[in-house]
Parts: C-alpha cells; structure tokens; sequence
C-alpha cells in the first residue's frame, strides 16, 4: 500500500509556501498600494514590502511620479477663419491614488480628449497672429482648466507645453512674405534713423565749431579792443606828461615875448606845410607880421632897444602878442 503521508506533507508544504509568498507584496519607492478585499477597498499601503491575505486580497499599485500625455496633433480654427494644426504635451503628477483608480477609468484618453476640447476653445478665441505669438498665454490658460477638471480625478496638472501652432502652406508662404517686407521696412527705417542721427551730429559739430570760432574772434576783438585801449591810455599819459614837463620848462625858464613870436611863426610854418588849400589863421597873426621887421632890426642892433627904418629914421618896436587870449587882462 504506497505512502500517502509524505505526498500530503510535500503538497501541504507546497501550499503553506505558495500562500506565503501570495502574501508577500512589495510596493517600489515611486509607487502606493491599494489594498481590495474580495474587489472592495479596503487600504492604502506605503512603499516596502506589505503583506496581503492570498485569494482574497488584491493590491494594485499607483505610479506617484510625474507623467507625461501627449495630445495629438489637430486642426483648430482661429478667430480670423484660419485652419491651424496645433498639438501639445501635458504633464501631471497623481496626488490621491484612490481617486485616480476609481473615479475615472483611463485618464490617459480622459485627459487627452479634455485638453483637445479646451486647446479649440483656448485657439478659437484668438486671430492667427495672436496665436502664433501667445504661446505663453495658451500653456497658463490650458494648465489652469485642466488642473481644475482634474482635481477630482486626484491628479495635478504641472505644466502645459504647446508643440507646434502651423498655418497652412499658403498662409506660411504669405507670412514670410510678410516677415521679409517687415525686415526690409526696418532696415530703411534704420537707414534713415542712421542718416538722419548722423546729419545732426555734423551739424552739431559745425554748431559747435562756429560757436568756438566766434567765441575765437570775439576773444581776439577783445584782445585787441584791449591792446589799443592800453596803448591810447600810454600815448595820452606820455602826451601828458610831455605837455606838462614843456609847461613845467617854460613856466620855469620864463621865456620872452621874442622867443615865444618865434616859436609861434615856427609853429605856423608847420601848419602851412599840409596838403590843404584852406588854411585859417590866428586872430594874433597880424600883430606877429608887424613884428618880423622890427624883430630882424632887434637882432642887427643887438640890444640897443631901436630899429632903423628904410627912411633910417627910428621907430619903436612893437612887443610880441602875448600869451595870453585877447580879452584877458594883463
């Protein structure tokens, strides 16, 4: 009769170890457990190794790290009637394991199809031009709406990135065309601002160059205005101390009345010697002619105080004018 005891220990001991490992569970740094008991939730378990009751509980783990959709391309029509294929990614992080397991049942296409309708709607709302140069407002305005409709799904929209925003053929053609008059456009209008900058630093610099110069001239008229004022005020200063030494000499020597009709007729004579056809005499002349004759004969007779006549008769000598002017008292 064959042994059936040591078939039952091995199969016992074959079960015993099949249901401890059933019942060993590890759960990855990265990850939560979610513990059911016969399909119903029952726990949430941490990271680590977790034990469960085999055949009836189950756990299904949750990924916690950030992940990535990425929302396929699609033609969305802008506000000025323009067909454009735009496509994004979306990144998101779960937050409550529970909810992201039974509250929706494929959030991957959930969250596709929701930022598809929204990224229209979003597009719908602006021309080509606003939606070519406002990405940034689109990724904040997407992230913000998904982050919303996906808060009971227990999950948090981190960020949305905008790939791609593509016109049509013939509308990219034409925006280029554009873009080059543009460059064109602010070229000549650099060109000119050069130019034109340019113009007003020459003048600026003639402006400057002709302030300096008459600053110059002024300097030099000034200078100059100076210089002969200097010299008029030396050659007054000097005539006047000439005039004074010769005041000072004659009041000094106390000349005679013969020797001033001399100086008087030399002084005429220096008078006479000009170019002019006109010359006005002195009141005082007609006495000092009388006197030239008998100023001769003075000198002939040295000292004897009488002059002879062509007749050889003797006369008086008149005296030389006097210093002083007619109507003075002598």
């Amino acid at each position: 009769m064959p042994d059936f005891g040591g078939f039952i220990i091995i199969f016992l001991a074959i079960v015993v170890f099949y249901l401890v490992f059933a019942s060993i569970k590890v759960v990855a740094q990265y990850e939560k457990g979610l513990v059911e008991t016969f399909g119903k939730y029952r726990k949430t378990v941490d990271p680590g190794l977790n034990f469960i009751i085999p055949f009836a509980q189950t756990i299904t783990r949750v990924d916690m790290r950030e992940q990535v959709v990425d929302v396929a391309p699609q033609e969305v029509i802008t506000k000025d009637n323009v067909a454009v294929t735009v496509d994004a990614v979306v990144y998101y992080e779960a937050t409550d394991p529970v909810k992201l397991k039974y509250n929706v049942a494929n959030f991957i296409v959930a969250a596709t199809k929701l930022a598809q309708t929204n990224l229209r709607n979003i597009v719908g709302e602006l021309q080509l031009d606003e939606a070519l140069t406002s990405r940034e407002l689109i990724n904040t305005q997407l992230r913000q709406i998904l982050d919303d409709a996906t808060d009971k799904w227990g999950t948090r929209v981190v960020r949305v990135e905008i790939q791609r925003i593509e016109p049509p053929p013939d509308v990219t053609q034409a925006m280029h065309r554009q873009m080059k008059a543009e460059r064109e456009r602010r070229a000549v209008v650099t060109e000119a601002e050069g130019e034109k900058t340019s113009a007003i630093l020459r003048a600026e610099g003639v402006k400057q160059r002709d302030i300096l110069q008459a600053e110059g001239k002024a300097e030099a008229i000034k200078r100059v205005a100076e210089a002969d004022r200097y010299q008029k005020e030396t050659v007054a200063e000097g005539e006047a101390r000439a005039i004074e030494n010769v005041f000072r000499a004659i009041h000094e020597g106390d000349p005679t009345n013969d020797l001033i009709a001399i100086k008087y007729l030399e002084a005429l004579e220096a008078v006479a010697n000009g170019t002019a056809t006109k010359i006005f005499m002195p009141m005082e002349v007609s006495g000092i002619l009388g006197s030239i004759g008998a100023i001769g004969e003075l000198f002939k007779d040295q000292g004897s105080g009488t002059a002879a006549t062509p007749m050889g008769e003797p006369v008086d000598v008149p005296p030389p004018p006097s210093m002083k002017k007619p109507g003075m008292d002598t």
